[in-house]
């Protein structure tokens, strides 16, 4: 297949493109600057520029593009920022797909956080209702954006991603020099859930999503069985051999980290319903399997 990819700068783009590229795939990178090559082309999601021809030559559209969601404070021009970088970037894709003569497939990104904040113990299948609150609006406003490409009739997926587990980047890139140093904590009571998938899963996700005929709509990114947090505290530990003795109370998480500590506290059980529908297997079905391949 020849696959666009906007977005294949970042943590998780960075592995497609060369996941795809090992399996035979074509890929052909989205960039803001710089000169277009072989690999790449010149797009501009704030004035809607980019490349129609090499859209109409496609098989794929995979859409990545979104400034950080990490970055705090959350001020009201850094929420700004957040929401405009994914509705501009996804709507361009959109719309260059929507103007193909053949509408290709188009895989667009999300999160679990449009499922809110914090659902408890609450099992959430992509038939779930939709949350609420900052990150919510986001993701819902982030997926309605391409409704051009589906109105067209292009096979259009969401990926509503979980917590992704690498040593590279991401929530575990940010925890593991605290844990090798033995401060592992639990935060707050340790009974929220917390959704997970490893890298090299997700990865694989897009991959079955690309390649299977017939799929379309929303397909959460997590492993099967979600853990608490005092769960992966403890599998954290274990996979770096240090103790996990610490606790960090809620009300001390909220005073450090303000409304950041939502995310931490909150609790998503989300789990792959539709993914595993599909026929896709997971090679790293559990936290200690994913540990073992994202700290190695």
């Amino acid at each position: 297949m020849h696959v666009v990819i906007g977005g294949a700068s970042g943590f998780l783009g960075t592995a497609l493109t060369a996941h795809l590229r090992e399996r035979g795939h074509e890929v052909t990178r989205l960039v803001r600057s710089g000169q277009p090559g072989d690999d790449a082309s010149v797009w501009d999601p704030s004035t809607g520029r980019i490349d129609q021809v090499l859209v109409d030559r496609a098989d794929a559209v995979v859409n990545l593009s979104g400034s950080p969601i990490s970055k705090w404070p959350r001020t009201k021009a850094r929420k700004a920022e957040i929401l405009a970088s994914r509705l501009t970037a996804t709507a361009t894709l959109a719309k260059a797909v929507a103007g193909s003569s053949t509408p290709t497939v188009f895989i667009s990104g999300s999160g679990m956080s449009w499922y809110g904040t914090d659902r408890g113990a609450e099992l959430l299948t992509e038939a779930a209702s939709a949350g609420t609150g900052f990150l919510a609006d986001v993701s819902q406003q982030w997926e309605a954006a391409a409704a051009p490409a589906i109105e067209a009739g292009a096979r259009t997926c969401f990926v509503r991603t979980s917590l992704v587990l690498d040593q590279e980047g991401g929530v575990l890139a940010l925890m593991l020099p605290a844990w090798k140093l033995g401060g592992g904590a639990r935060l707050g009571n340790g009974r929220q859930y917390m959704s997970l998938i490893s890298r090299h899963d997700w990865v694989r996700g897009i991959e079955h999503l690309l390649e299977t005929d017939g799929l379309f709509g929303p397909f959460n990114f997590a492993m099967p069985v979600a853990v608490t947090n005092a769960e992966f505290t403890d599998a954290l530990g274990d996979a770096v051999n240090r103790p996990t003795f610490l606790a960090v109370p809620g009300f001390a998480v909220k005073a450090a980290l303000g409304g950041l500590s939502d995310d931490l506290l909150g609790s998503l059980r989300v789990v792959p319903h539709a993914l595993t529908d599909s026929g896709f297997t997971f090679s790293e079905p559990d936290l200690p399997a994913a540990l073992a391949v994202a700290v190695s």
